[in-house]
């Protein structure tokens, strides 16, 4: 639905926020548990190449049906990150992680899992990166399993809370730091408690004037449809030719 896909946006824009990339240069990002895509279209948008890593076939079918500017690859990651030493600048996970505390089969041990999956994303880190793992855990023993694992493989951080004090905005971002330890990211709405709906308001209204002061093209306007076909362009992806129609708003039919 509208709704799933806007909060699964504004989860993609909020963990790619926490990694702190360099806004000077492109990156490398992977994106765990990508699903249809709907993370990886807000990386592109920010002028990033990724890689989308999924267990399920018919949501990456959705996910080459969109065109999706990433490349993809169908995989459980309980198995293991199967790229290359330090390849990628930054990791981040929309409702992923969680699944594999799951033992869907018998020889499924989640602490064995997990851990796995948190040595093998720490190798194929670069050094001084990030990862951001947004997650839905069932109770803190949960919590708790994933972040032992995570902590046992090499990595340091921390959770980060945004909105604690909501039983619906709330949300749990692990924050991972390869190398040097960094300064772990303040949540948002930890200051202050008014309620949901102004702090719902206030992050949407916070990530706005923070996309607008970085310069980015408005969404959807001719600029950014520009450079979005310039960027598939360099991909070698087939793209119509820019015309004086590019971009224009069409007006509706009575």
């Amino acid at each position: 639905s509208s709704r799933v896909m806007e909060i699964q946006s504004q989860m993609s824009e909020r963990a790619v926020e926490l990694l702190g990339l360099p806004e000077d240069r492109p990156c490398l990002l992977l994106d765990v548990g990508c699903g249809s895509g709907l993370s990886g279209d807000y990386i592109s948008d920010e002028g990033h190449y990724w890689i989308g890593m999924d267990i399920s076939p018919a949501m990456l079918d959705v996910a080459v049906e969109r065109e999706v500017e990433g490349d993809l690859l169908l995989a459980d990651v309980g198995h293991g990150i199967p790229f290359r030493p330090g390849m990628f600048d930054g990791c981040i996970s929309i409702s992923a992680v969680q699944w594999l505390c799951n033992a869907d089969k018998k020889s499924h041990s989640p602490p064995k899992r997990l851990y796995r999956f948190f040595s093998t994303l720490y190798t194929a880190l670069a050094q001084g990166s990030r990862a951001v793992l947004q997650l839905y855990p069932e109770n803190s023993e949960q919590l708790e399993l994933i972040t032992a694992q995570a902590m046992r493989a090499g990595f340091t951080g921390g959770m980060v809370v945004d909105y604690p004090n909501s039983a619906k905005a709330k949300k749990f971002f692990l924050c991972l730091f390869v190398g040097a330890s960094g300064t772990l990211p303040k949540g948002l709405g930890t200051e202050c408690a008014d309620g949901e709906e102004i702090h719902q308001a206030k992050f949407t209204n916070e990530r706005t004037r923070f996309r607008n002061a970085k310069g980015k093209s408005v969404k959807k306007s001719r600029d950014w449809i520009l450079e979005k076909k310039e960027r598939r362009r360099r991909q070698g992806k087939e793209v119509r030719a820019d015309t004086k129609y590019t971009g224009r708003k069409r007006h509706p039919r009575f």
